[in-house]
């Protein structure tokens, strides 16, 4: 049970994943009405993987400078544009498929500074 702890409060739990450090619940059941935002260095990345998904391709998309409510939103419009299926997990966008030559422009077109990350 390895726990973070910093002086904002709890930030990691090993068996519960992200916390938010106001309401010190899981990001997923916050109750502080506060819109948590991942941190990042303000770089999206655009990676594909295929891990855990029986040799079935997924591009995740990171560092979306949105909250919650605004990158479900967004992961639509992205979605759509690929004509394919998707979520957003804990802030990173999965898109089924690998449509990282489609997704680097658009999210160029917002003004981000995007790489590609990993194979």
């Amino acid at each position: 049970m390895g726990m973070k702890k910093r002086e904002g409060g709890l930030v990691f739990s090993t068996e519960q994943g992200r916390m938010c450090p106001g309401c010190r619940n899981p990001v997923s059941e916050c109750s502080c009405g506060e819109p948590v935002q991942p941190e990042g260095d303000g770089v999206v990345r655009v990676s594909r993987e295929t891990k855990g998904r029986k040799g079935k391709g997924v591009t995740l998309i990171t560092g979306i400078p949105m909250d919650s409510k605004a990158l479900k939103d967004y992961a639509k419009v992205l979605k759509a544009k690929c004509g394919t299926g998707g979520t957003v997990k804990d802030g990173v966008v999965e898109i089924q498929g690998d449509h990282r030559d489609l997704l680097v422009p658009l999210l160029q077109q917002k003004g981000w500074t995007v790489k590609r990350s990993g194979g």
